[in-house]
């Protein structure tokens, strides 16, 4: 039930003046100043679950707790998470002062409680009533930006990092899976060698045969093999394992598949049968395959080893995990890592163009933080997308700054929110999908860097401007 108490049902000891006199903020303040405060505010009485504010309605109201409790949580993506809580005796709400435009919480009480509220268009004639109230406010507010950007911090943190194991997660299973497979393989192919090589130890061979040989499989695992669509490959293997059956050949569908893999080409096959008796070609042919064998997992081994070996040093940079939290940045270098840890959602259909200015000078930052700048707008631009279009990484220099350009070739940011955009909370994705953190972590971060974060926006033409100040060579920004 709700009840407005008006101007004149108030006098000093009013009821609802005594009880805002119990309140820290308000204990010293005059009678008559009480009074008129009490006079312009609405009282709700509130039962246990009890929906007090909605999320998303305009911010403008300042609350004050009477009694009870009550608790803010963002319900418009199903989760239960506990927010804030505000308890008898504290004063939240539309403060002034604050950029706040909507609310982002759904509160509820969560015992039997009261709250009064004044209207923000009463704060100006607050403040000039009484101003003490100005630097107690500012307090109260300073103190809520603390906590809700700490807050904000570590869900977005989580969030990145959501996102991040689950890409990460998949990009070193890959080499991972794959370098075991080829070290399993790699076994039986040694194995295969070192019989081949038995059998032909058993063969009366001259030495000159011998060097032919080895000169042979020398010269084949050496050569660059060329790219063969499916039809040309399945051509050429059908080719050479048709020639080895006709001499009676075992295994003739896996040493062709060998040899063609290794670029070996039908004509091939008789010079080598030009050099060899007809009862040691089995052998010979047997030794390269497995000898090609061997050479092409050992490459599989290190390319997948590598690839983990690139993506661990690339998480390592990401996170700044061996270095001081602050230094002197390339930020062509966080570019790189970043793109280089979601290449798992960029491979799905989304090309690259990259515009940099190789010369530009490095930025004094944090990199850990601007490493999440670079994760959150690239990130937004893919979803902006639906992982389909052209990804544009931009760097020039603007005199004493550096500046970084996201942009995509997406649908674009509707007019209607675009000034909402770096709000906290506040997200034009579906229900479950984002925080609506991004955003205003980028803003929050490029702001205490001393930079600049902008954007334009159109259909097929969206950009993400960031501008950090160039560091001087003491590692300061220069001015």
């Amino acid at each position: 039930m709700e009840r407005v108490i008006t101007s004149e049902a108030v006098s000093p000891a009013s009821p609802l003046a005594e009880e805002l006199r119990g309140i820290s903020i308000f204990s010293d303040l005059p009678g008559e100043a009480l009074a008129w405060l009490a006079s312009q505010m609405t009282v709700t009485d509130l039962e246990p679950g009890e929906v007090f504010l909605r999320e998303g309605v305009p911010a403008d109201r300042l609350f004050v707790i009477l009694q009870g409790e009550v608790r803010g949580q963002r319900e418009s993506d199903g989760t239960d998470t506990r927010v804030f809580v505000a308890k008898a005796g504290q004063v939240t709400g539309m403060l002034p002062f604050s950029r706040l435009t909507h609310f982002p919480l759904t509160t509820r009480a969560v015992s039997r409680a009261r709250v009064a509220s004044l209207q923000k268009d009463r704060f100006p004639e607050m403040l000039q009533r009484m101003p003490v109230l100005a630097q107690r406010l500012v307090g109260i507010l300073s103190d809520r930006i603390r906590e809700n950007t700490k807050n904000e911090q570590q869900q977005e943190k989580m969030a990145a990092l959501g996102k991040l194991s689950a890409g990460l997660a998949h990009e070193l299973n890959n080499p991972a899976s794959a370098a075991r497979r080829a070290a399993e393989s790699l076994g039986e192919a040694i194995s295969s060698l070192r019989e081949a090589n038995t059998r032909l130890d058993r063969r009366v061979l001259t030495p000159e045969q011998r060097l032919l040989l080895s000169k042979l499989e020398g010269e084949i695992v050496e050569q660059e093999a060329p790219v063969l669509d499916p039809l040309d490959r399945g051509d050429r293997e059908d080719e050479i394992a048709a020639w080895l059956e006709k001499r009676s050949i075992g295994h003739a569908a896996q040493v062709a598949s060998s040899l063609v893999e290794a670029g070996f080409e039908y004509a091939c096959l008789d010079d080598i049968a030009s050099h060899f008796p007809a009862d040691v070609i089995e052998d010979v042919l047997t030794r390269v395959s497995a000898s090609l064998l061997v050479a092409r997992l050992a490459k599989e081994i290190e390319h997948s080893t590598a690839r983990i070996s690139d993506l661990v040093r690339a998480i390592k940079e990401y996170s700044h995990m061996d270095q001081m939290p602050e230094q002197e940045v390339d930020v062509h270098q966080g570019l790189e890592n970043t793109l280089l840890i979601l290449r798992h959602r960029l491979k799905q259909g989304i090309s690259i163009t990259r515009e940099y200015d190789r010369d530009l000078p490095k930025v004094c930052a944090h990199t850990g933080e601007l490493n999440q700048v670079w994760t959150n707008l690239i990130d937004n631009a893919i979803d902006s997308m639906n992982g389909k279009g052209e990804l544009r990484v931009r760097t020039a220099r603007e005199l004493n700054r550096v500046l970084v350009e996201i942009g995509d070739n997406g649908p674009g940011i509707p007019p209607d929110v675009q000034q909402r955009i770096f709000e906290p909370f506040f997200t034009t994705k579906e229900v479950g999908e984002g925080l609506g953190l991004g955003l205003d972590s980028v803003y929050r971060i490029v702001r205490n860097h001393r930079g600049e974060v902008s954007f334009q926006s159109r259909p097929g033409d969206t950009r993400f401007q960031v501008r950090l100040p160039i560091a001087g060579a003491n590692g300061s920004p220069q001015k």
